[in-house]
């Protein structure tokens, strides 16, 4: 047990430092992004399934709470969190559309869109990604293995470079913690 222990570790510490060797300057790139958007007054919207719909959750709580920073909200929204909206939608127009019915009614010009998928190919996600292409809204991929079709989707794919999901995974809330950590420094100084 012990060695799986210790290999699972170094397999998530060996992930992260070819993330940040590779990767730096893309999410450097996407906190930008955020902060353009921020900025100019706009919000942060976050999907995924799963796994991915808590690291959603988890970040747009880093967001509105706090991160580090005793400081003012920052307007965040995980599209996983409201089960009424979830069902209704589904069950009236299919999970495939819980997402992009959200984008339609919530998001506007100039938001962000994060969306997360380990595989790159959730359905869902697609489908609210091709919805805020048309409401003229960013968008940022947190992604695994070769990106799937969500890579094409996104003004900024951040793949990490795996298809272990459990590993992808605690990547993809790193690159998170980084993101609002960074954020909150920028903003709040």
């Amino acid at each position: 047990m012990l060695k799986n222990i210790r290999k699972s570790l170094l397999e998530s510490a060996d992930l992260k430092k070819q993330v940040a060797e590779k990767f730096g300057e893309i999410i450097e790139q996407a906190i930008n992004l955020i902060l353009i958007s921020l900025k100019n007054g706009s919000k942060v919207l976050l999907m995924g399934n799963g796994g991915s719909a808590a690291d959603a959750q988890h970040i747009a709580g880093e967001l509105i709470g706090r991160f580090k920073l005793e400081r003012n909200s920052i307007p965040a929204i995980a599209l996983t969190t409201d089960t009424s909206i979830l069902t209704s939608i589904g069950n009236d127009y299919g999970f495939d559309r819980v997402f992009e019915r959200q984008i339609e009614s919530l998001g506007c010009e100039g938001d962000i869109v994060i969306a997360i998928s380990t595989s790159g190919n959730s359905k869902n996600v697609i489908e609210a990604l091709k919805k805020s292409k048309k409401n003229k809204m960013k968008s940022i991929g947190l992604l695994g293995s070769d990106g799937g079709q969500i890579k094409q989707l996104v003004d900024l794919p951040i793949v990490v470079p795996s298809s272990n999901t459990p590993r992808i995974q605690e990547t993809h809330i790193t690159i998170g913690h980084i993101i609002c950590e960074e954020i909150e420094k920028e903003l709040f100084k």
